[in-house]
């Protein structure tokens, strides 16, 4: 493997297992300050021993996020130095509000909430939460900001070989980043909520703390009802933007070689091969159904793949199989919440639910990394769309140091992954503190 291989496979493997971490922290922040400000308007000392409990769970997944955060920023300079010459008066100033503000805002009232219990008044310190929930939001809102300019670049002037910032407002009200924004959200916040509802059946299949994991239940159900439906119908929008801004994204996603200028089909089973640049399968066809998805009429064009020279098409494989991949499983989601919704009232009467819910847990994880192999793989072979290839990004340092980094950073994560789940695990099972 050349220096360029190998800096992608460091970046995904960094990436992929630091959005580990992120989805459930942006979600169970939310979760935890709804929890506490129930017991702040009612008193009920219930909701403080659920404030409690999945806060510890929320800490705990929020140090570990940090963490390899941190690592993957470092990246940037080690093996994207090219990439970070080229746009970082756009991208380096985004990631520095990121980190000055919303960064620096939650982990100041994370540490306010953590030791503040008696110290500051229940309206205090339930205030510190939602701050704390806030600014883990606002800290993703940058994120997805930088990424949406390397999604869709706008709001740049190339001078001098490098593309400087000329108008940031266009940057931050980038319609792209903004859908982005919204889907991620949706998706973490529907992660929680299968999050709060698996640890909840585990402990309700064991008869304990009942009332406690049945309330935490049905909080949980709710948030992954609303949110898995939501991140569903806002999917399709969201596709429909990618057909306006990366047209070969759309085609790598449905494998759709050729161009159809009087509405594209749609087939329900598709075998891709990329080789000879046809599917090997197609069938159970919808006339025009692509066309459909993707603007809202039946007779619409969509390219085909054949419209790019092969070095400017996306892997299709890979693209192809995680988008079915995201797709399969976000439809699964809001039916298994359904399934939950009509049996709240009878959890410990219906163990089929709650062993489903508890070994669904890793359902949204894969269905977000799914997402984020379409996002990345299928922008492809470019790192900023349109503007600057990925082969053109990457550092000018020798093979073995990224073979060394590489091998070094997967155990590194693997250690934290380990300690993560050896943390969630035995405080998950250990339950609240008594009354």
């Amino acid at each position: 493997m050349d220096v360029l291989m190998l800096s992608r496979l460091q970046f995904a493997m960094a990436t992929m297992f630091h959005f580990i971490f992120v989805p459930l922290t942006l979600g169970l922040s939310i979760l935890v300050a709804i929890m506490e400000t129930k017991y702040v308007r009612t008193g009920d000392e219930m909701y403080k021993r659920m404030t409690k409990f999945w806060g510890k769970l929320f800490v705990i997944n929020f140090v570990l996020g940090v963490v390899t955060g941190i690592t993957l920023e470092f990246q940037f300079g080690t093996n994207w130095s090219r990439y970070s010459e080229y746009v970082g008066d756009i991208f380096g100033s985004l990631l520095a509000i990121e980190a000055t503000v919303a960064f620096f805002l939650e982990s100041t009232f994370l540490g306010a909430w953590i030791f503040g219990w008696n110290v500051l008044s229940p309206k205090m310190h339930a205030l510190c939460i939602w701050l704390v929930a806030g600014a883990s939001n606002l800290s993703a809102l940058w994120i997805l900001i930088a990424n949406g300019f390397m999604q869709n670049p706008l709001g740049y002037v190339i001078r001098n070989g490098r593309a400087e910032l000329a108008d940031f407002f266009a940057v931050v009200g980038n319609p792209f980043a903004w859908q982005q924004y919204v889907h991620v959200l949706s998706g973490a916040f529907a992660l929680a909520g299968f999050f709060v509802m698996g640890v909840s059946s585990w402990h309700l299949l064991k008869k304990q703390n009942v009332d406690f994991f049945t309330r935490s239940f049905k909080l949980g159900m709710v948030f992954g009802l609303v949110f898995s439906v939501l991140v569903a119908v806002q999917g399709h929008h969201h596709a429909q933007e990618v057909t306006k801004i990366q047209p070969a994204k759309l085609a790598a996603m449905e494998s759709l070689w050729e161009t159809h200028e009087d509405g594209a089909p749609m087939y329900l089973l598709v075998v891709p091969d990329e080789k000879n640049e046809k599917n090997a399968v197609e069938l159970f066809g919808i006339p025009g159904g692509l066309s459909f998805l993707a603007h809202n009429d039946f007779k619409a064009p969509v390219q085909g793949l054949k419209d790019w020279p092969a070095d400017e098409r996306p892997p299709v494989m890979l693209t192809f199989l995680s988008f079915r991949a995201m797709v399969g499983l976000g439809t699964l989601m809001p039916l298994l919440c359904i399934w939950a919704f009509l049996r709240r009232n009878k959890l410990t009467e219906t163990p089929k639910l709650l062993k489903a819910m508890l070994f669904a847990i890793p359902v949204p994880y894969l269905a977000i990394e799914a997402g984020w192999v379409v996002a990345e793989v299928g922008r492809q072979p470019w790192i900023v769309n349109g503007l600057m290839k990925t082969a053109d990004a990457v550092s000018p340092i020798v093979t073995s140091q990224v073979a060394f980094s590489l091998v070094a950073l997967t155990l590194l994560y693997a250690l934290l992954g380990a300690v993560d789940i050896y943390l969630l695990f035995k405080f998950a099972k250990k339950g609240p503190a008594e009354a």
